[in-house]
């Protein structure tokens, strides 16, 4: 009988599923593992991390940009609780990524052994599908399982611990089998009830000034056409969530934005308010989203929902109309449905979306044209905006990036354009998820945008980044402060500042010493300037910009305004 160990098995069953990438680091337990990917001929590249948290959110931002599995790994004891960040963030998020953990010896386990930990129940709550590989066999089986769990259904991601002697063990070679559907997301769509279609429909075509909010969903479907068909020949305004930017080109004529407590204003929340109906399409309606589901308030409106996970659905509305299904099926029939009815007149229009975003970016480019120093981020944002063109991959890290980019850079290209980590929104994501969007989609520029507060979390990935010679372009907005905390303290405690406040760095020192190309800008002249030329660097730069802290910003955070 042909047989193969257990690493061995592994590469296998990982390249038959699609697997281009894994993104990770070494140690003790996963020597047979690393052996096996030195030795084999598999066409996988290992992508070595400096941190295991940096590794999960590579293989994350790589899954977001290329639609297919993330995969990291790293080794028992610290490498398995530092990797636990990225997963979490991952399933909360639907990104399918799978984290692969090696482990002390099944035989050791209970006798003290150095790094030995329950990885089952430590990751069982992190994560879609969880398992620990008790025997060599039952790799290829474990496998399958993983895959078909993250890709189906809500994507989410799954764990796989890998106990040293099982690495070893004998697999029978064919047992290596696989569906490479299963390697991309999201596989094996499921398709709507025509009964939930026909009623929905009904609603929808019954209400006079309806409202689309659009979650992830639809981006992580692939359903931006059917969206825009629907929108189109409805003549109905489009929202978006923070992860749902890219459901529509933000220059759409029906498009308004972004809606919610960070990144959304008061000229977009007035549609939530004027809504007789709104239709959530792959949004969870969460306390971001509504502003702690105070738009829509409860009961002054009526709720139509799309989603494929039934458990999202009434969980926070009362729900006129509930279609679970994938949001490119669902759209596909309710369009098939409708036809192409005569729309009635509607208050919400587009020339009331029209007006509204006139209204919001003529605010932002009175203070876009600010001459201030420390440079005021809306300044910030509008340079970006006019320097990248619609093919950049844009990543925001949360604190000052993550409303200001969301609120006022266009993203003007249906698809995943630009994200964020919106299910934890743990600072230092942007820096490492850029590596795995870099590999996710060749030839985009991508972008990292990052406050100050975020770099110290992985500024050691600049070697990474260096060692690759990957041509990242990435923005520190400095200012030396937790921003979004002390904001918050000024708003909501009467300016009581506590521990929020840390040094300056010159972070462009710190990136040229790792080796990137930097710049550091104070004077607002020469923003410009500088940012073009790192964006046009053929190798990583950074761009360290010196500006306002949120507190003392005119920042688009609904909890913030008086």
């Amino acid at each position: 009988m042909n047989q193969l160990s257990g690493a061995e098995a592994l590469v296998h069953m990982l390249r038959g599923h699609g697997v281009d990438y894994i993104f990770g680091l070494c140690g003790d337990t996963s020597l047979p593992f690393y052996d096996a990917l030195h030795r084999l001929n598999h066409g996988i590249t290992h992508i070595l991390s400096r941190d295991e948290r940096s590794a999960a959110y590579m293989a994350d931002g790589y899954a977001r940009v290329s639609g297919k599995v993330g995969v990291c790994e790293g080794p028992s004891g610290g490498g398995a609780t530092y990797i636990a960040p990225g997963l979490v963030e991952a399933n909360e998020s639907s990104i399918p990524i799978l984290a692969i953990t090696t482990d002390i010896s099944v035989g050791a386990r209970g006798r003290y052994a150095l790094t030995e930990l329950d990885q089952s129940a430590m990751f069982r709550p992190l994560t879609k599908w969880n398992g620990v590989i008790e025997r060599a066999e039952d790799i290829p089986k474990m496998l399958r399982a993983a895959f078909r769990e993250m890709t189906t259904g809500r994507p989410g991601a799954a764990h796989l611990a890998l106990p040293f002697d099982v690495q070893k063990g004998a697999v029978d070679a064919t047992d290596i089998w696989h569906d490479e559907d299963l390697g991309r997301h999201p596989a094996w769509p499921t398709g709507p009830d025509p009964a939930a279609i026909t009623k929905l429909a009904a609603v929808l075509l019954a209400a006079k000034n309806p409202v689309v909010v659009c979650g992830g969903g639809v981006v992580l479907a692939g359903a931006e056409g059917g969206l825009i068909r629907l929108i189109e020949q409805l003549e109905i305004p489009v929202a978006t969530t923070i992860s749902g930017k890219g459901s529509i080109p933000e220059d759409h004529p029906l498009a308004l934005g972004v809606v919610g407590s960070n990144g959304g204003v008061p000229e977009t929340r007035a549609f939530m308010e004027a809504a007789d109906l709104i239709l959530l399409i792959g949004c969870r309606a969460g306390s971001v989203t509504t502003e702690r589901w105070r738009y829509p308030s409860p009961g002054a409106c009526k709720v139509a929902h799309i989603d494929s996970d039934p458990g999202v659905i009434g969980a926070n509305y009362p729900t006129e109309a509930a279609v679970v299904s994938d949001a490119k099926l669902a759209l596909a029939a309710l369009n098939a449905e409708i036809g192409a009815p005569t729309p009635p007149a509607r208050d919400l229009n587009e020339a009331a979306v029209t007006a509204a975003k006139t209204a919001k970016f003529a605010a932002f480019h009175a203070l876009a044209q600010s001459e201030e120093r420390p440079i005021r981020p809306e300044r910030l944002v509008a340079t970006l905006s006019a320097l990248l063109d619609d093919s950049t991959v844009v990543i925001a890290d949360p604190g000052t990036p993550c409303p200001y980019l969301s609120a006022y850079y266009p993203v003007l290209r249906a698809g995943r354009q630009f994200f964020s980590n919106r299910a934890h929104g743990a600072l230092g994501y942007s820096l490492p998820a850029s590596v795995g969007a870099y590999y996710g989609r060749p030839g985009a520029k991508i972008v990292a945008v990052m406050g100050d507060g975020s770099f110290g979390f992985n500024a050691g990935e600049l070697e990474t980044v260096a060692r690759l010679g990957l041509p990242i372009t990435f923005i520190v907005v400095s200012n030396g402060v937790f921003g979004w905390i002390k904001a918050g303290q000024k708003s909501g405690f009467d300016e009581r500042y506590f521990s929020v406040d840390f040094s300056t760095t010159d972070h462009a020192r710190v990136a040229d010493a790792f080796g990137l190309q930097t710049w550091r800008v104070e004077d607002p002249d020469e923003l410009h300037t500088k940012l073009a030329a790192a964006l046009n660097c053929p190798g990583p730069s950074l761009v360290d910009v010196v500006c306002q802290p949120l507190q003392e910003a005119n920042a688009p955070v609904s909890e913030w305004v008086a």
